[in-house]
């Protein structure tokens, strides 16, 4: 019998007990078990304001307890410049799945930056080319730091371009994460020739328009497009996609909030063009790379299930360490 009462853990609980590492890890066992059949399909739900965005992401996942877990995310790109509020904030819902209890309430902040990274690190540990050493990260915001560090944990990077509108946030990048990581990071003004020069590239930025086009991209290149995660959201060029190899998380999720969205309104492809979901690649169930010099995008909109094997660790760890706040909401 689980102790009375919600367990309520802020960003910096989850901070403590949630490494990048570990999170990686639980991330690519959600996508395996997603590509095996093992776990429920995840659902989402978004709704959109004048200055920002809402989306519930909710999965069901565990095999000897199983958890119900939905995040409820806002996403107001303008904050931090406007408000001083981070772009994205929210709460994570955990309940037990065999009787409804309501188990936890998680600030959302940490693992949604954590586990998007981690989906990135999962596909290029199955996508990317395993001699990858350049790599271009576009978008300079905590989601660039964390995707370069993620990168960082499964190729042997030696050299990375930073991008972005703002130079001097590409400048800031480059210096600490040279520093962190001990490789050699420069900010850099012109996209297409990083790009060019890169193994791997991430965009991660919040536009609502293409900039990263066709001709960037060199022959075995691996591209994790991370910022379209809502249909007005958009980063790479349909042509892109249509050329070359696509892999999704979610390829129905996709064809409405991601890149692939974008291709199939512009009828340069359908969904049977996709190659793969990731999770039928770290199954074994699709191929991944087939050749060094193909060019492989991942479509990246947020999984529910990396939300849930992530806030499952967390909790897991707080009962173990006795972490966290207990409420009686029922009370």
């Amino acid at each position: 019998m689980a102790a009375e009462g919600t367990l309520v853990l802020t960003r910096s609980d989850v901070a403590a007990l949630l490494s990048l590492e570990e999170c990686i890890a639980a991330v690519e066992e959600a996508f395996r078990l997603h590509g095996e059949g093992k776990a429920a399909p995840p659902g989402v739900l978004a709704l959109h304001s004048a200055e920002g965005a809402f989306h519930i992401k909710a999965g069901l996942l565990g095999s000897s307890r199983p958890y119900f877990v939905a995040k409820g995310n806002t996403n107001f790109a303008a904050n931090p410049q406007r408000l001083g509020l981070p772009a994205i904030q929210g709460v994570i819902v955990m309940c037990d799945a065999a009787d409804g209890r309501l188990l936890a309430l998680l600030d959302s902040i940490e693992i949604t930056i954590q586990r998007t990274g981690a989906a990135t690190a999962v596909a290029a540990k199955y996508l990317a080319r395993r001699d990858s050493r350049v790599a271009t990260i576009c978008g300079c915001g905590n989601q660039g730091r964390v995707q370069l560090r993620c990168l960082k944990t499964v190729l042997p990077l030696e050299r990375v371009h930073a991008f972005d509108t703002d130079p001097e946030r590409a400048r800031a990048l480059a210096q600490e994460m040279s520093g962190e990581l001990g490789i050699q990071v420069d900010a850099v003004r012109d996209l297409s020739r990083a790009a060019r020069e890169s193994d791997a590239v991430v965009t991660c930025t919040p536009s609502k328009q293409s900039y990263f086009n066709r001709d960037y991209v060199k022959p075995g290149a691996f591209v994790a497009a991370v910022g379209a995660d809502a249909p007005d959201k958009q980063e790479l060029e349909p042509a892109l996609l249509a050329g070359n190899k696509l892999v999704t998380d979610v390829t129905e999720q996709c064809a409405t909030l991601g890149e692939l969205h974008h291709a199939l309104e512009a009828k340069l492809l359908t969904r049977a063009d996709v190659h793969a979901e990731l999770g039928e690649v770290v199954a074994g169930r699709r191929p991944g790379r087939a050749s060094a010099e193909e060019v492989i995008i991942f479509d990246s909109t947020g999984m529910a299930l990396q939300d849930a094997a992530a806030a499952i660790l967390v909790y897991e760890r707080a009962l173990a360490a006795g972490r966290g706040l207990r409420v009686n909401l029922a009370g």
